[in-house]
């Protein structure tokens, strides 16, 4: 199953959003946040209390060779990880490399943005 995913320009609309995904039962375990600046993803995962995508969801191999990795590779190879073609993995990571901030939701088929 492909996640589903939105790439947001302010937090605001990104804390509404995740709420509005709990609300309609998806659940904690299948929110994840992505950005290219490590403290902001801490504070967006504090505030709204989304994952990060770690070695649970990339297994061990991948999180092993990610120390090895530039930020942009690492957030790509994540995001291959998660179910995401490498084509549209690179297209999000460009967005990434603007400031914005990607959502992506597993295991929903019926999730809507």
């Amino acid at each position: 199953m492909k996640p589903k995913f939105k790439v947001f320009h302010n937090d605001e609309t990104l804390e509404e959003t995740i709420g509005k995904l709990r609300k309609d039962g998806v659940r904690d375990d299948d929110i994840y946040v992505l950005s290219h600046d490590n403290d902001h993803v801490r504070r967006n995962r504090k505030s709204t209390d989304a994952n990060k995508i770690g070695v649970s969801e990339t297994g061990v191999g991948t999180a092993l060779k990610n120390v090895f990795r530039s930020k942009g590779d690492k957030l790509r190879s994540k995001m291959e990880e998660m179910g995401f073609e490498s084509e549209k993995a690179d297209e999000l990571e460009e967005e990434l490399d603007k400031g914005k901030t990607l959502l992506v939701v597993a295991n929903q088929d019926k999730v809507e943005f």
